[in-house]
């Protein structure tokens, strides 16, 4: 009985052994995990920082991905291969207390500092990025006559529809990315169903994946492109920015006014720049901005030059 009983034991104690090293490998260490999936990924990831100014942005690292669906509105296909360079967007939508702060006014319908700035043209937003970029010394990506964009100067400016597709997916294959799809929409999105008909503070609903918040609904956010419905069909596989000219530029991720299938991550939609003052801007217009960056900024450390990416002409 006694050898049965030390078997037993040392068979115990084997068995605890194991389950040990075995949590060690799946949890322990540096590796980066999903955050809705907990799927171990490898490579450069997604890494928050705050500006000079004291804005919360996330560098993405380059990488390619399948944008557009085939299964959407007409302007949503093809599905087409996209590779792009690193780039830091930000964490949030532009709050209106920003905003205000450096264009000493603000527009929007639902007021509150930390509500999402709206009631924005998109030369309002091109004007926002210029202003942002000349307070931490950067240089304007924005010509201030005809509003073209310089991708070579390395201050801010507005996602390219690539950049934004990249980012609101956050690494997966799904319209809405976040595991439970539609269903889940309430716990990440201010939209129709669950605004009261406004707008939500900034951040009041779970991010993505890669830790941005509202890609989904609370403000429709503009984009760097202007609006070619069969852009797609002609796209280029690297950083493509959008057809040289056009009459609208284009708007992603719904709003609080949104159903759920106009919060899908491929959705577009366009209105008019507002350069001229036919433009009426809408309650439910917002934006965020983006930056270059080839590599995460160094939190212990000022960022260099040496850390930008400056790639592409004037457009």
């Amino acid at each position: 009985m006694k050898v049965i009983e030390k078997t037993q034991s040392w068979t115990s104690q084997i068995r605890h052994g194991a389950l040990i090293v075995l949590a060690f490998f799946c949890f322990g260490g540096c590796t980066p995990v999903d955050r809705e999936t907990s799927e171990v990924t490898s490579g450069p990831v997604p890494s928050e920082f705050t500006t000079a100014s004291g804005i919360n942005m996330v560098w993405l690292p380059s990488g390619t991905f399948m944008m557009g669906s085939d299964e959407g509105l007409e302007d949503e296909a093809p599905v087409h291969e996209v590779s792009l360079s690193a780039f830091a967007m930000d964490q949030f939508e532009v709050t209106q207390a920003e905003f205000e702060r450096l264009m000493t006014a603000n527009p929007s319908h639902f007021r509150s500092q930390d509500r999402p700035v709206e009631q924005i043209r998109w030369t309002d937003a091109a004007e926002y990025c210029n202003a942002r970029s000349l307070e931490e010394g950067l240089e304007p990506c924005y010509d201030e006559l005809t509003f073209a964009c310089d991708f070579s100067k390395n201050g801010y400016r507005l996602p390219t529809e690539a950049e934004w597709e990249y980012a609101c997916r956050a690494g997966g294959e799904d319209l809405y990315a976040f595991a439970g799809a539609k269903a889940k929409l309430d716990a990440h999105a201010c939209y129709a169903g669950n605004s009261g008909k406004k707008t939500l503070p900034v951040g009041s609903k779970r991010p993505n994946n890669w830790g941005i918040h509202d890609m989904y609904g609370n403000v429709s956010e503009w984009c760097h492109d202007p609006y070619d419905p069969k852009y797609y069909s002609v796209s280029p596989v690297e950083n493509p920015r959008g057809p040289a000219e056009g009459e609208k530029r284009t708007l992603r991720g719904g709003s609080w006014k949104s159903t759920p299938e106009y919060c899908r991550a491929t959705f577009r939609m366009s209105d008019t720049s507002g350069i001229s003052d036919a433009c009426f801007a809408q309650d439910s217009y917002g934006f965020r901005c983006v930056r270059t960056l080839a590599a995460a900024p160094d939190p212990t450390a000022e960022e260099s030059e040496s850390s930008e990416e400056v790639t592409g002409s004037a457009e």
